[in-house]
């Protein structure tokens, strides 16, 4: 299994392995009888028996339940706390949200972000959200400031907020008589991000 590696210091590897994959005390359970969680942690562990400084990880929570994932999700944060780089190929944003600093978007087969999650996050354009039994007067305080990309629904309306102040756009809103319930500025999530980069749908489903 590890025929590179000497072969005096195995099992001491073996069992290092896999007391930090927590599997020490199944060791002798025969494969078989492991969960899919358990073999994702193997297969792990079988990565760590030598030094590493990276490690690629394909999709390593597919097919896991709840617990599965977020025991995997929490061994990689421990894995790369050790400075060993750890590579994530994954679709599913609670994924890139939780275990990741850096992220790379592919589209076609072409790199078309590379970056800190924040770096990523900037690149969006901000918006207001303004909840309001009057959506017609919000609609229209927006439209004066400007505002681009102007969106209705659902007890809402929204608009690129663009340079202008929050708190401008919320005052124009008050001294207008629009009922405010709720203004927001959201940053933007990660899947109208990658829509963005990409033009192609994310499963947002962690």
């Amino acid at each position: 299994m590890d025929a590179t590696a000497d072969p005096g210091t195995s099992t001491a590897r073996v069992s290092a392995a896999l007391e930090r994959v927590g599997l020490l005390a199944a060791a002798k359970k025969h494969y078989r009888a492991y969960s899919l969680g358990m073999k994702q942690r193997l297969a792990i562990a079988a990565s760590l028996l030598q030094p590493r400084e990276l490690i690629i990880l394909d999709e390593p929570t597919n097919g896991l339940d709840p617990q599965g994932t977020r025991e995997v999700r929490a061994l990689i944060r421990e894995i790369a706390t050790d400075g060993v780089t750890v590579l994530v190929s994954s679709h599913l944003l609670a994924e890139v949200e939780q275990i990741c600093s850096h992220v790379g978007v592919m589209r076609t087969g072409r790199l078309v972000f590379q970056g800190t999650l924040e770096e990523m996050r900037t690149r969006g354009a901000a918006r207001v959200e303004v909840r309001t039994t009057d959506l017609e007067r919000a609609e229209g305080v927006l439209e004066s400031l400007g505002l681009a990309d102007i969106r209705v629904g659902n007890g809402e309306v929204s608009a690129q907020i663009g340079e202008q102040a929050p708190e401008a756009v919320n005052r124009a809103l008050v001294l207008a008589d629009v009922p405010v319930a709720r203004f927001d500025t959201p940053r933007p999530s990660l899947e109208d991000l990658f829509v963005e980069l990409t033009g192609e749908g994310f499963d947002v489903d962690g």
